[in-house]
């Protein structure tokens, strides 16, 4: 999905040069978006569209840019002196992600080729800071990376960005599919539908469970024999229960069926609402997650939506991204940890070694007991996501985390699980999350970082809670407040 996008770099200038000064820095641009994506660090493609000169030039890449199904958003660069008032109309009418790249085409200055011409022509430093007053004056939301084009950092930082850019594009054509309502009686994961389409761009919409079961009803023993041969060659069959097994690939084929019917990339379910079905789907939601496609367990919409931009933010990066829930607690003072599981429904991409299929039955839902993947999850840093909705505005909420293989084995619980220690640490990691309001479902990722989680957020406009290695109660509390007058003056 990444390589199905990419961002235009415009350059700015103006007329004032000449035609010699403007084909050098056509150029030069060029150039540069040549050699940044031959670094391998970009995980889309810059394109250089323009070097844009007048309001006119402006507006009309701009509109071109906000049509155009590719781009994902533009990045500008001020190489000679480009006065910020022709930028108006554009960055007004701009609709896409936006990344102020404040750089220069030359790494040093030429101690014996410095004269006038070259600085008429080596304007950055000059021209950047026009360009930034415009965007500040303008309240836009944008990111500014400062530093020379060619350092392996500043592209670094250029390709986490684009990776968040992605996942606005993402986020604004997703569907979710809900497989029934949610858990009856809790609050969190409840919210404002509209107000999330007008946002986010999501569409989420409920089909009957009883529909997913006439599917189930139509999918071959052969299309379930190749789903098996699959699971086989990707995990240990640890059962001799091979018919749930397969009962479990049948609901897959079903949902799956159904979400590329209706373009759908994240779906929830809840064992509240199983009519005519066997089991819950366990493996079945586990192996689609492992395919890119978003979850939430007890009919919880909007960590399902959060799970599938996640995944396809990280897209081609190896740490993996799951749906996950704080279970309990280790309060030991010398091994403070939390233990992330749930019933059934953690991403195999976040597993340790290779997992295994067994059944064992759930305890909930009076139901069968479902076939699942169980493994451990590996060691690593990485956050954990939590969208929740306050009422009046979305808020994001991010936690630095860093998973640990878990300090005990646990024989006795057959479900996913990952352990990790909670920064801060974990009491006030705790009393931070729950000041925020952060949820009990979560997504974790190892990939996705919590600046690009933060670029994220400023792109779609919705509030931004980080919770890190310096966070305190109190700094949180008068973030809180803070924010909360800002909000209300929105």
């Amino acid at each position: 999905m990444l390589k199905d996008y990419e961002f235009w770099f415009l350059v700015g200038s103006q007329t004032l040069y000449g035609p010699e000064v403007l084909d050098t820095v056509a150029r030069r641009a060029a150039e540069m978006a040549d050699k940044m994506n031959d670094s391998g660090l970009l995980p889309c493609r810059l394109v250089y569209k323009t070097t844009v000169k007048s309001n006119q030039e402006i507006s009309d890449t701009v509109r071109e840019a906000n049509y155009d199904p590719r781009c994902a958003g533009i990045i500008t660069w001020c190489h000679t002196f480009s006065p910020s008032k022709m930028w108006i109309n554009g960055f007004h009418d701009l609709q896409k992600p936006y990344c102020h790249l404040a750089t220069q085409y030359n790494r040093e200055i030429p101690n014996e080729e410095i004269d006038m011409d070259f600085m008429n022509l080596n304007q950055a430093a000059h021209g950047d800071r026009e360009h930034g007053f415009i965007a500040a004056r303008m309240r836009m939301p944008r990111k500014v990376i400062a530093g020379y084009w060619e350092d392996e950092d500043v592209q670094r930082r250029l390709g986490s960005w684009m990776r968040s850019a992605v996942g606005v594009m993402f986020s604004r054509s997703l569907k979710v599919m809900r497989f029934g309502d949610n858990m009856r009686e809790v609050a969190v994961t409840e919210g404002d539908k509209v107000e999330v389409q007008i946002k986010l761009g999501w569409q989420v919409n409920t089909w009957p469970v009883g529909k997913l079961v006439a599917v189930m009803n139509e999918v071959t023993e052969e299309e379930i024999d190749a789903l098996m041969n699959c699971y086989c060659q990707q995990y240990e069959m640890a059962t001799n229960d091979i018919e749930t097994v397969r009962y479990q690939a049948r609901e897959e084929i079903a949902m799956k069926k159904m979400l590329d019917e209706e373009g759908c990339r994240a779906f929830s379910n809840t064992f509240q609402d199983l009519y005519g079905m066997k089991q819950l789907p366990g493996l079945a939601s586990q192996h689609l997650m492992a395919q890119g496609y978003g979850y939430g367990g007890e009919g919880d919409w909007k960590v399902a939506a959060m799970t599938a931009i996640l995944k396809a933010m990280s897209e081609g990066q190896t740490g993996g991204t799951a749906f996950m829930e704080d279970y309990t607690y280790n309060l030991n003072p010398d091994a403070t940890y939390s233990l992330g599981a749930h019933m059934l429904e953690v991403c195999p991409s976040v597993a340790a070694e290779k997992p295994r299929i067994e059944v064992h039955p759930l305890g909930i839902g009076d139901r069968e007991p479902p076939a699942r993947l169980v493994f451990e999850g590996h060691a690593g840093k990485g956050i954990v996501v939590s969208l929740v909705d306050m009422g009046g505005r979305l808020r994001l909420i991010v936690q630095d985390i860093e998973a640990v293989k878990p300090i005990l084995p646990m024989p006795n619980l057959p479900v996913a699980r990952v352990m990790w220690r909670a920064l801060p640490d974990l009491t006030t990691g705790v009393e931070c999350w729950i000041t925020a309001g952060g949820a009990h479902h979560t997504v974790l990722s190892y990939d996705v970082t919590a600046e690009q989680m933060k670029d994220w957020a400023r792109m779609m406009d919705i509030e931004y809670v980080h919770i890190g290695a310096g966070t305190t109660v109190e700094k949180l509390e008068e973030q809180l407040f803070l924010n909360d007058l800002a909000w209300k003056l929105k």
